[in-house]
């Protein structure tokens, strides 16, 4: 599974706290995701930082 995380960003940073592994924040101020698929490991706080953005910027693909 990758995730995505699109323009609608806000910086919130809820998703590098709940996920650090696979969200970052940039110096712009904004999230973005790891380029690769993420772990089987990951998978469940990947998925709670995505339920938990307040904009919905975070897009999944299997």
């Amino acid at each position: 599974m990758k995730y995505y995380v699109n323009e609608e960003c806000i910086g919130c940073g809820l998703c590098a706290s709940v996920c650090p592994e696979v969200f970052t924040m940039t110096e712009e101020g904004t999230a973005v995701a790891v380029e690769t698929e993420i772990e089987d490991s990951l998978k469940e706080s990947a998925a709670e930082a995505q339920d938990g953005c307040p904009v919905g910027a975070i897009e999944s693909e299997e």
